[in-house]
């Protein structure tokens, strides 16, 4: 019991929770050795009877990391097997993360510690924008990789230069990487070997914006007023995510210059080819820890209001149930929905308004699950051919 904090961890005889496993990297991999060589497809080794895919996660200590740890400590066919975080190496993983007391007797390494990859199906890098795109040109060729920062979203490497403030070890590596918008993507996360996990405003409002401009329904220029919690600033403390200064503060920051900008244009751009309306995206800090809720103002196109109001109502209506009808975490709701409803899930809630062409559409998500760990679960299981929603069933809270 040295060193374990009080009342976290197995205590008094107890045993970790019965449903968490852990492996030895020391045993011989199971299945790893066969999705690496490519005689067995990612498709098909997540159904593997008895087979658990074996995982790293770099990066564990930050808010990212640790909402990864809360839900693959608890997936069914998965082990973690490896946990990195530089400054905090040696420490439990109960320990930094207090919330996670008895599900696991792991603790943080160091990332130069790790002797090889032989034994790994997948990893996850959860670290500060900048640092994937130094360590993925050091990683194995054909080790599977889910990154959530900032590195490989943008296709264009002057756009990620000219935002990030940094450029990439090899940009050719960009293009190896499949944009992981679950639901917009799914066929290509599917079938990728490498996944850059959306940024969490332009989940938001790439998933409340892709239908209406697939279907041309938009036309001009779109602008996307966003908030978002303290926890979007990261587990690291700063002048503008002290207690004090966001507890009872509301402000604006990154005006035009938003690194999700390109990231949603992105997403336009690959909904309408043609789409060249603009989009003013401004970003602002609300007092709450969890959600981003985003209100996006846009112009409906004239041929869409041709028929007057109900059948311009109909029209977008169909355009959201046409790409999300079937999609267990995408949630249409009639007017606005509510940034409770969506904390610790993996659902995007969206709902819209209508005036003549005026439509004001607006999307409400938990920006550590649905925008960045969650979604990053969901990218795993569509590659490894599980159900995409497979150890990310949580209710939301309500009040």
């Amino acid at each position: 019991m040295e060193g374990r904090p009080l009342g976290l961890g197995p205590l008094g005889g107890q045993q970790v929770h019965p449903q968490v496993e852990f492996c030895e990297l020391g045993q011989r991999p199971r299945i790893s050795s066969a999705v690496r060589d490519g005689s067995l497809p990612l498709g098909e080794a997540g159904s593997q009877a008895g087979s658990k895919l074996r995982l790293g996660i770099l990066g564990g200590s930050g808010y990212g990391g640790g909402e990864l740890l809360r839900i693959l400590l608890l997936h069914p066919h998965v082990e973690v097997c490896l946990v990195t975080a530089e400054s905090r190496a040696g420490r439990r993983v109960d320990e930094v993360h207090p919330n996670l007391g008895g599900l696991t007797d792991l603790s943080l390494t160091s990332l130069q510690d790790t002797p090889d990859w032989t034994g790994f199906d997948l990893l996850f890098l959860a670290l500060p924008h900048g640092r994937s795109g130094q360590i993925v040109p050091k990683l194995p060729s054909d080790l599977p990789l889910i990154d959530l920062a900032g590195d490989f979203r943008l296709r264009n490497p002057r756009q990620a230069e000219d935002y990030y403030g940094s450029g990439h070890a090899d940009p050719s590596l960009l293009q190896s990487f499949v944009y992981g918008l679950s639901e917009i993507n799914a066929p290509a996360i599917a079938s990728a070997r490498r996944v850059a996990n959306p940024g969490c405003f332009a989940t938001a409002i790439s998933l409340a914006l892709y239908p209406l401009a697939a279907r041309g329904l938009i036309e001009g220029r779109v602008i996307a007023d966003a908030k978002t919690g303290s926890s979007g600033s990261g587990a690291e403390p700063r002048e503008t995510t002290h207690h004090p200064r966001r507890a009872n503060s509301f402000y604006a920051y990154k005006p035009f210059r938003h690194q999700h900008l390109p990231e949603v244009e992105q997403v336009l751009r690959q909904a309408d080819p043609q789409w060249d309306g603009g989009l003013v995206l401004q970003t602002h800090s609300a007092p709450m820890v969890r959600g981003i809720f985003a209100t996006l103002y846009c112009r409906l196109h004239e041929d869409a209001a041709a028929g007057g109001a109900e059948k311009a109502e109909a029209a977008v209506e169909e355009a959201f149930q046409k790409h999300y009808g079937d999609q267990p975490f995408v949630r249409l709701r009639r007017g606005s929905p509510d940034v409770n409803w969506v904390k610790n899930t993996n659902c995007a809630d969206i709902g819209w308004v209508l005036s003549g062409r005026d439509l004001i559409v607006f999307s409400a998500i938990d920006n550590l699950v649905k925008g960045a760990a969650g979604q990053a679960v969901q990218n795993m299981n569509l590659m490894f051919g599980w159900p995409p929603t497979t150890g990310l069933i949580f209710a939301g809270s309500h009040p």
